[in-house]
């Protein structure tokens, strides 16, 4: 039997840096999307594929997987950035590769002294994985300075290429997941794993994927309960869709021990769920699915403790809709229970929205992305203020080009939902 979620770790974090609950102002319809960053491509940063935190003054901190350092070992190896309340950012710390990391795919985790946890794809000093690195785990101090707590390794007893954000528990210790190794499974690659990496920088992979009927591949943010059991989602693995399998989530507690909770079938529950879950006080999860459900265009689905599942709305046929498809980045909750996510594809001008699900079912569109304003292609979870304004990024596009691309091909923005 699953252990029931405590929302106490690993939805609220440290310094204010929040947040999967939140208040919202019933009833208010949303103002429409402002842009607040474009990102130029150059010194400060391009592509920010992960979500973003924020901490009790509004300033708001997220990576980049590309640009920041003309420098580096590779075209570009991505950064750590800070967006002020009056929209000016300062980068934080630009990777180089090696041995420090590159190519941060993950958002931040924030301790109470505001010191900045994350994952870098690649990059370290693994050299099982050739000349670009497994990838690593860093901290970013708010003066700038970096530390490599951890270069993964690759092969059967470590992982590589860890996508996912961090988690972490009341004794400091950092939980996250690996999209493969730990397994010669999976095409010789492996199927990922969840490891744990202590305050003394050792690391254990607590769990290595076998893909079907196990779970595979994991890349979304893990949620962790007061009992320390993991709870997330892989793309791939579980008993649906044949030999691949069409994703799973998935249960590993302390000792090990993983227990998927549901394999996804596609029709009608969803397909590849590529975001993490959230939960609510009585421990149910709710996600996304990328594609599938009833038309196709994936779902939002409820698994509860008992690892029932519910689908709680079916985005409609791609390339038909209004309403969205390609929900990727999993979703929020408000207080009454309302969800808000976003969609890569659909809406006013086929470039992607942002929803509200609301108890009942009814979806609503709150704003449709336009790629030469706002940017387009978000595929991260959003953040909120107390107030209800809703804050993420859109990996590509936005008013300003890239460096050899041409308008509007941006380098992806920041924007926010006003209520």
């Amino acid at each position: 039997m699953p252990g029931k979620v405590d929302l106490s770790i690993g939805f609220v974090l440290a310094c204010g840096l929040t947040l999967a609950v939140f208040a919202a102002t019933e009833g208010a319809a949303a103002k429409g999307l402002n842009l607040l960053y474009a990102f130029e491509g150059g010194s400060d940063g391009a592509y920010p594929w992960a979500g973003l935190i924020r901490d009790d003054a509004g300033n708001l901190f997220g990576t980049t997987e590309g640009g920041g350092n003309s420098g580096c070992l590779y075209p570009s190896c991505g950064t750590v950035f800070e967006l002020a309340p009056d929209d000016t950012e300062t980068v934080l710390y630009r990777f180089q590769g090696q041995p420090d990391g590159g190519n941060p795919y993950s958002g931040l985790l924030a301790d109470k002294a505001g010191n900045l946890y994350g994952t870098t794809e690649i990059g370290g000093t693994g050299s099982s994985c050739g000349t670009g690195g497994c990838g690593t785990v860093f901290e970013v101090k708010p003066g700038g300075t970096e530390k490599v707590l951890y270069s993964f390794k690759g092969g059967a007893t470590d992982g590589r290429y860890p996508y996912s954000p961090l988690v972490r528990d009341s004794a400091g210790n950092l939980y996250g997941t690996t999209f493969e190794g730990g397994s010669k499974r999976c095409s010789g690659a492996g199927c990922g794993t969840v490891f744990k990496l202590a305050s003394d920088g050792t690391e254990t992979v607590l769990y290595a994927f076998q893909n079907p009927p196990d779970a595979g591949n994991p890349d979304g943010t893990l949620v962790i309960d007061k009992a320390g059991n993991l709870y997330g989602t892989t793309e791939n693995g579980g008993t649906g869709c044949g030999s691949a399998g069409c994703g799973a989530v998935f249960q590993v507690t302390p000792d090990g021990t993983e227990t998927v909770l549901h394999s996804f079938q596609s029709d009608p529950d969803g397909d590849f769920p590529q975001s993490g879950l959230i939960a609510d006080k009585d421990g149910n999860l709710y996600g996304t699915t990328s594609v599938g459900g009833a038309n196709g265009g994936g779902t939002v689905f409820e698994v509860a403790a008992d690892g029932t599942e519910t689908i709680q709305y079916s985005f409609e046929k791609p390339y038909e809709t209004t309403d969205g498809w390609w929900p990727e980045g999993g979703v929020i909750m408000d207080k009454s229970g309302n969800l808000y996510g976003t969609t890569q594809f659909g809406g006013a001008h086929e470039q992607g929205t942002v929803f509200k699900l609301a108890p009942d079912g009814t979806e609503s569109v709150l704003d449709s992305f336009a790629c030469h304003k706002e940017g387009c292609g978000s595929q991260a979870p959003l953040i909120a203020d107390q107030a209800g304004n809703l804050y993420g990024t859109a990996t590509y596009k936005g008013p300003i080009a890239c460096p050899g691309g041409k308008k509007p091909q941006g380098c992806g923005t920041v924007f926010e939902v006003e209520e």
